[in-house]
């Protein structure tokens, strides 16, 4: 992967940070982004690049709104590797749900990955050469109460991720959807120590709680797995491999 950039939004910490260091690890030129400040960043991207001797840089850009999305990509330049990664998430029952929520997860978790296909592909087809990753989820092929926001927008990047597929076959490149079970972001830390709280539970109780219904290893998944997932379908033994659904998930989509 020495001499290709990949692009990697939501990756300011958790899944998408892990996605963004295995990539570094290949020799690939990383751009993070976020919603935190370059400062806050500058370490992070500093110890990528002393750690895998290649050339990192961040944007923090909203990509709610559409300037924001244009401004990072013509910041990103040239990407051989998207990983559209970035979401928003909003708890409450279906007859109490904000509408601007609804639509913060339209425009983040769905229309900003399609923006950024539209944005990488040219160049993709100009090279003859790309990767394109569409981070679902569980949820793309399962409902939960009170995540309407989620579930819609997860299950809808499937359906991109197949017509991406057939559009670019023959052409060198591959879109796949990943779908990952529970994995101990920093949102589901907060979650989870929330339960703790909540119920005056240890960390293992409360873990296997969290879990209940999910993965019944009752685990979370590493996150550095799903990171060599993404590193493999960059491989050239994974050029075959294009409109999947991949769950990583101990099981739970096939329970």
């Amino acid at each position: 992967m020495k001499g290709r950039t990949a692009l990697v939004t939501g990756s300011s910490d958790g899944l998408g940070l892990a996605m963004g260091r295995g990539l570094a690890a290949t020799g690939c030129n990383l751009v993070l982004h976020g919603l935190a400040t370059p400062d806050d960043m500058r370490q992070t991207c500093d110890e990528l690049m002393r750690a895998y001797a290649v050339r990192v840089s961040y944007v923090q850009a909203d990509l709610s709104a559409p300037e924001e999305i244009e401004r990072l990509f013509d910041i990103a330049g040239s990407v051989d590797v998207l990983v559209n990664n970035a979401v928003v998430r909003h708890f409450a029952p279906l007859a109490e749900f904000p509408l601007q929520r609804w639509d913060q997860a339209l425009a983040v978790n769905l229309t900003a990955a399609f923006r950024a296909i539209q944005r990488v592909l040219p160049g993709m087809r100009e090279r003859h050469w790309g990767r394109i990753f569409n981070l679902s989820s569980a949820y793309g092929s399962r409902a939960i109460a009170n995540r309407i926001d989620y579930v819609t927008t997860k299950t809808a990047l499937l359906g991109l991720t197949r017509a991406v597929a057939v559009e670019t076959q023959g052409q060198g490149i591959t879109c796949n959807a990943v779908c990952p079970g529970s994995v101990l972001t920093p949102n589901i830390e907060s979650r989870l120590t929330a339960l703790m709280d909540q119920k005056q539970l240890d960390r293992e109780t409360a873990t296997r709680e969290f879990l209940q219904g999910k993965q019944a290893t009752g685990r979370f998944v590493e996150a550095s797995h799903v990171a060599d997932l993404i590193v493999y379908l960059c491989s050239e033994s994974a050029a075959s491999i294009t409109g999947a659904t991949l769950p990583v998930d101990d099981g739970w989509m096939a329970a």
